[in-house]
């Protein structure tokens, strides 16, 4: 398997920390209330990840329809079409609540990697894709999984 490139590998661990913060202050109240205080409500707690999460749905959703441009005729449209699908799933499935939000967003990252994989097969997405996209979503499932259970 190809490395990933150390730009990629930087910002896809970057983008990690909306996560990794709304997690810690799930779990540490006194750094949920700095958070709150400092950052406003909206940077603390469960909701950092649920609304970020709904972003990032929205943004794999772009990244795989530049993967549908380099297809085709019928794997085109069919990928165009796929690609779709995440920033969908987002909008109508993150309302309702911590534990609904949480497990419709855990859904669809899983799924994510189910079309990362169909883009990557495809010649579409780089060699390195799914190493990147598999480490990523480990962490980013951890982290909602946690939000969803003690939040």
């Amino acid at each position: 398997m190809t490395d990933i490139p150390r730009t990629p590998l930087l910002l896809g661990f970057a983008g990690l920390a909306p996560f990794v913060w709304s997690v810690l202050t799930v779990l540490q109240p006194g750094l949920a209330e700095w958070g709150a205080r400092m950052l406003g409500p909206r940077f603390a707690g469960a909701y950092v990840m649920l609304f970020y999460g709904a972003i990032i749905l929205a943004f794999m959703s772009g990244v795989l329809w530049g993967f549908a441009t380099r297809l085709d005729g019928p794997r085109a449209t069919t990928g165009y079409i796929l690609s779709v699908l995440p920033a969908l799933w987002a909008f109508f499935t993150t309302g309702g609540g911590v534990a609904s939000a949480g497990l419709s967003l855990i859904a669809g990252f899983i799924a994510i990697l189910g079309l990362d994989w169909h883009f990557w097969r495809l010649g579409a997405a780089p060699e390195w894709w799914m190493q990147l996209r598999l480490l990523l979503t480990i962490v980013v499932v951890t982290c909602l999984a946690i939000g969803v259970i003690f939040s």
